[in-house]
């Protein structure tokens, strides 16, 4: 905090402001001075990046988890990916724990963002278009594959956020008739959810058997046919009336219809 007062302490004050904007411009020199020493090889240092430094470094350390894995992640590591100094990282987000949330936080909000979009747009949908939208930025499907498994403190609301997100826009999905509604919509979007991250946390295997690897960009949209057609079929159908009834009569009957 700034000194206050009068005189003596207006006189502390100014200096306070003053050693402020040195250090301020210090960072801004030093950043500049880093990024020509240490040019990236991406598409962003090849033309006009109008990211602010501390989105680049963001994306940048959303890359470098999904390559090296959490704990082998330096605040060096990811300065050297986003092009800037190690104490830039620190500058805008204190640790390295800092910038992990930071990293949730923004996959959650791209992942709430596409799919609530997808729901919103009802029978326009463009799925290529979408496809298309996915080629480029950071690696959101492998860093994800890598945080699950890697753990922190900070997963289970990292997963609580994306359930929470997807009962939301499987409610504007069930609206636009996109989806068929429920009577278990938070249990319907948690399990759903739980597939979706289940396939990406076991995407080496996944690749193994059926030839596809989900976290990786698909040039083509008919390369992803081995898991969209077989997915589409089970979502769209692959129990029969009988086994859906005889497993109802079972395990739900009465369930929520006393309530």
């Amino acid at each position: 905090m700034p000194p206050t007062g009068s005189g003596a302490g207006r006189e502390s004050s100014a200096r306070w402001a003053d050693r402020s904007l040195v250090s301020s411009r210090a960072w801004f020199r030093i950043e500049q001075e880093y990024r020509i020493l240490n040019v990236s090889s991406d598409s962003s240092s090849l033309g006009f990046d109008d990211r602010t430094a501390k989105a680049r470094i963001r994306d940048a350390a959303i890359e470098v988890f999904a390559e090296l894995g959490m704990a082998a992640t330096t605040a060096r590591k990811v300065a050297s990916a986003a092009g800037v100094s190690p104490g830039l990282v620190m500058h805008h987000f204190g640790s390295m724990d800092g910038l992990r949330v930071a990293c949730d936080e923004y996959v959650t909000a791209v992942i709430r963002d596409v799919k609530g979009g997808a729901m919103a747009a009802g029978s326009a949908f463009d799925p290529l278009a979408a496809l298309r939208s996915q080629q480029s930025g950071p690696p959101f499907a492998k860093y994800l594959s890598r945080t699950l498994v890697d753990g922190s403190p900070h997963v289970a609301e990292l997963v609580d956020e994306l359930v929470t997100d997807a009962v939301v826009y499987v409610e504007t999905g069930v609206k636009n008739g996109m989806l068929t509604p429920s009577k278990y919509p938070h249990e319907r979007a948690a399990i759903l959810t739980m597939w979706s991250l289940g396939a990406l946390v076991l995407h080496e295997h996944l690749a193994r058997l059926i030839g596809i690897d989900i976290t990786e960009p698909l040039d083509d949209p008919q390369a992803a046919a081995s898991y969209v057609a077989p997915a589409l079929e089970i979502l769209s159908g692959f129990l029969t009336d009988t086994t859906v009834q005889m497993m109802s009569e079972t395990f739900v009957s009465g369930e929520k219809e006393e309530s």
